[in-house]
């Protein structure tokens, strides 16, 4: 038999194993190739479920910001509140010791004015004759 026949034969005898192995390859690649989608897949899933639970978090912060920035608020709204009060309260307290000093003052006044007027009566009251000095100028000559 030539060659060529003899390898055309052998190839036939192979023929089996030649698909078997190439049946092999091709099983072989699309399990590959089903694992790679399946690789993909899972990924975007991930993807998918990451923004997901990305937005969540996001939307948390936002509702959690606000709820300080609400309490920041009512807490500035008490605090100003109080010390609105305090303030009213010592101006209140500085108004009642004003009055105070000024009654005491208009007494020691009175006093004053009460002690000048017997001075003045009790002067005015001098038998004719006497004669009063006169102030003294702020030149320091004496007014006759």
């Amino acid at each position: 038999m030539p060659a060529e026949v003899r390898e055309a034969q052998e190839v036939l005898d192979r023929k089996g194993e030649i698909l078997a192995q190439s049946d092999q390859e091709v099983a072989l690649r699309l399990s590959r190739a089903d694992e790679e989608v399946a690789r993909r897949v899972s990924e975007s899933e991930l993807v998918s479920a990451a923004q997901q639970r990305g937005e969540q978090i996001i939307a948390e912060a936002r509702t959690e910001v606000e709820r300080i920035i609400e309490g920041g608020r009512r807490e500035a709204e008490v605090r100003r509140g109080e010390g609105e009060r305090l303030a009213n309260e010592q101006m209140e307290e500085a108004d009642r010791y004003a009055l105070e000093m000024l009654r005491k003052l208009e007494q020691q006044l009175d006093a004053f004015k009460a002690s000048v007027r017997a001075g003045i009566d009790t002067l005015e009251k001098q038998p004719e004759g006497v004669e009063v000095a006169a102030p003294a100028s702020d030149d320091g000559a004496v007014g006759a």
